[in-house]
């Protein structure tokens, strides 16, 4: 089943990058995940669990952030915060609200960066996404499988500890 995103279809049978391409809401990302050289990664067999920052989630940063993250010389940052946003494994909505009830009302994850991500309920089918420095992001599009993972689209970039 297709899930619409960005204006466009994501397909269950295109990856992560394939389906990411095509979304208008995604644009920053792309391009941040281009930078990085994090295309050829996030093609792979996975599976993988991407948390998706819409635009607005990357304009709504400090002014110049998003300069500053994309300049060659900060390469590891931008790599570091991108990857933060990436969880080993398919999780899709049942598998994080399971973790959640299993946590009593909180589920670790561990990202692709090493860094931890917490996920809490917001009502019955609603799931918040808090970071390191405290910051909450809301799932606005849950479950748009790929071939190999699954995304959700989230309301804030998620920051690491740096």
């Amino acid at each position: 089943m297709t899930v619409m995103v960005g204006g466009e279809s994501m397909y269950p049978a295109k990856n992560i990058v394939e389906n990411a391409v095509n979304s208008k809401d995604h644009t920053t990302l792309v391009a941040a995940v281009k930078a990085a050289g994090l295309v050829e990664t996030l093609q792979g067999k996975g599976p993988f669990t991407v948390f998706a920052p819409v635009n607005d989630a990357f304009e709504n940063l400090p002014a110049g952030t998003v300069d500053m993250l994309l300049k060659p010389e900060n390469k590891a940052t931008l790599t570091k915060v991108l990857t933060y946003h990436v969880v080993p494994g398919k999780m899709d909505f049942k598998t994080i609200a399971a973790a959640i009830k299993k946590g009593g009302g909180k589920a670790e994850m561990t990202t692709a960066s090493g860094g931890k991500l917490y996920a809490m309920m917001n009502g019955e089918h609603n799931i918040t996404i808090k970071d390191e420095a405290g910051n909450v992001a809301n799932i606005s599009t849950y479950d748009v499988y790929q071939s190999n993972g699954v995304i959700h689209v989230v309301d804030k970039v998620l920051m690491p500890k740096m």
